[in-house]
């Protein structure tokens, strides 16, 4: 990749920032697409996000950002505009910069997740789901996850309130499903999913008890780093099938790259492979 003045910069907004893998996967692809852009990791606190995204709004060749935790619902509440689901959650992962500067949300975690699934060769229509986690990447598996047809939805949290604040509200936009909160107990689930960053770049924790995993379960894990989280390592001991967080990744790229560059000039589009 040759950076020079016309580059387009995105940012990876991020606290921590070490562990990210989305630049990796992004930068390659803009190469094979042929578009002038790169990404960059930005890290920025919880209390320094309103600084930093004056310095969004202003810097006239940003394209806008890619959110992840702990950033995605707070950026929400910064954007001009949100779009989609992301502006029934108040949840959002990328943002684009606008030539005045004001900010376009979207959240495409969810259709990305639910995708990274079909792709690895998981329909998760009809099946009892158990969702670990309340916040901004968890709400958008949740409404993806309900959007493709689960019978049930348990959200487990160790924050109750937060996990009933989210139930009702996805109660309110899915009212003929089941959706209930529930103990982080494996037992009795098809899916089970973690939408936390328990288990990130060391963390030696699970998120839910490994002996209550069921062989005959699909167990994903949207932690990207490391690749195979203590929770996957106890799934698969448990002879679990496993999804790991890459996928949702993958099943992204080319979302953010056509929201956030969809005016550059592009190449032949060939399929975007992991390994």
């Amino acid at each position: 990749m040759e950076i020079d003045g016309r580059t387009r910069v995105i940012v990876h907004l991020a606290y921590p920032s070490a562990h990210l893998r989305t630049p990796t996967l992004f930068n390659a692809r803009c190469v094979e697409r042929q578009i002038n852009a790169v990404l960059v990791p930005w890290e920025v606190a919880p209390s320094d996000l309103a600084s930093a995204w004056a310095g969004l709004r202003s810097g006239r060749n940003l394209a806008g950002a890619i959110v992840t935790i702990p950033h995605k619902e707070a950026a929400a509440r910064h954007c001009d505009r949100l779009e989609g689901v992301a502006s029934d959650l108040g949840v959002v992962n990328v943002v684009r910069r606008a030539s005045d500067g004001l900010t376009t949300g979207r959240l495409y975690d969810g259709e990305g997740f639910v995708a990274g699934l079909r792709n690895d060769g998981y329909e998760p229509r009809g099946q009892r789901v158990l969702l670990l986690g309340a916040g901004g990447a968890a709400t958008a598996l949740a409404q993806a996850l309900l959007a493709a047809g689960v019978v049930e939805l348990v959200i487990a949290n160790r924050n109750i309130e937060r996990a009933e604040a989210l139930a009702e509200r996805l109660r309110v936009l899915n009212p003929s499903q089941r959706i209930l909160v529930g103990p982080a107990n494996a037992r009795g689930f098809d899916l089970v999913v973690n939408g936390t960053s328990v288990g990130l770049d060391g963390d030696p924790a699970s998120p839910v008890d490994v002996e209550t995993i069921e062989p005959a379960s699909m167990v994903a894990d949207i932690v990207m780093k490391p690749a195979m989280t203590p929770l996957l390592r106890g799934a698969e001991a448990r002879g679990a099938r496993i999804h790991q967080g890459m996928h949702m990744l993958a099943a992204q790229i080319d979302l953010f790259i056509d929201f956030l560059l969809g005016d550059a000039q592009t190449a032949a589009q060939p399929t975007l492979r992991i390994a």
